[in-house]
């Protein structure tokens, strides 16, 4: 297996599992002692993370297939943005500190950036 593949297929299985971790924590750990509001921030924290785990698992998938520099910097962009988008809410909601919301649009950006690169990298493959 190519380097690239194998990178993304593992970094996508162990964020996988850490949303599941992080995902159970909020449904069981925090549901009591969050408010509605927060928690659906943490919530949307996880869906997200969730979301991009499958990109990432979807970058590997086509590293098997393809070799770019496009495809490399895609998945990467969409661990940056799983940290920052992802992390930020997490730790808006469960401190309760509001400008951490400040830096979460900067990790939706490094998704869209992730999507851009993949369908770029796919395009010229």
């Amino acid at each position: 297996m190519n380097p690239t593949a194998k990178l993304f297929l593992s970094l996508g299985s162990i964020s996988g599992a850490l949303a599941v971790m992080i995902g159970a924590f909020g449904a069981h750990g925090l549901k009591d002692k969050l408010t509605t509001e927060m928690l659906a921030i943490y919530k949307t924290g996880v869906e997200y993370h969730f979301y991009h785990t499958l990109a990432l698992l979807i970058v590997g998938v086509v590293a098997l297939h393809c070799k770019s520099a496009l495809l490399t910097a895609s998945g990467w962009s969409m661990v940056v943005g799983i940290v920052i988008f992802s992390g930020s809410l997490y730790a808006l909601s469960i401190s309760g500190i509001r400008i951490l919301g400040a830096i979460t649009p900067i990790g939706g950006l490094c998704f869209i950036i992730g999507w851009v690169l993949l369908a770029l990298a796919v395009v010229k493959s």
